[in-house]
């Protein structure tokens, strides 16, 4: 059994996954993995300023609501996004969640 469980994607429902992205980090985060790679689980590249343990939770709240699955290579973890699962369930929904993101501010 994987440390990390996530739902069926049959029992994903559309009330989980916008409460899950409702949150700015949350949908930055899948901005960040809209490409269906996986990402290293650790502070780098994600382009926020959090601690690890609110990190730790934002990809706790985004597995529990089946948009993302944790991978374990020994000591190595990483988060991906469930694209190709969610593209057939929920067709058009990622793009319209990265439509939505604010554009990054200006530098």
């Amino acid at each position: 059994m994987s440390d990390y469980p996530v739902p069926d994607m049959a029992d994903v429902t559309m009330v989980e996954i916008l409460r899950a992205v409702a949150d700015p980090i949350r949908l930055h985060i899948v901005g960040v993995l809209a490409d269906g790679e996986p990402k290293a689980k650790t502070l780098d590249g994600w382009g926020v300023d959090i601690t690890k343990s609110t990190m730790s939770h934002h990809f706790k709240i985004l597995r529990e609501a089946g948009v993302t699955r944790t991978l374990v290579d020994g000591r190595n973890h990483a988060i991906q996004l469930r694209r190709q699962e969610l593209d057939e369930r929920f067709p058009g929904l990622i793009p319209a969640l990265i439509a939505s993101m604010p554009a990054p501010p200006a530098a």
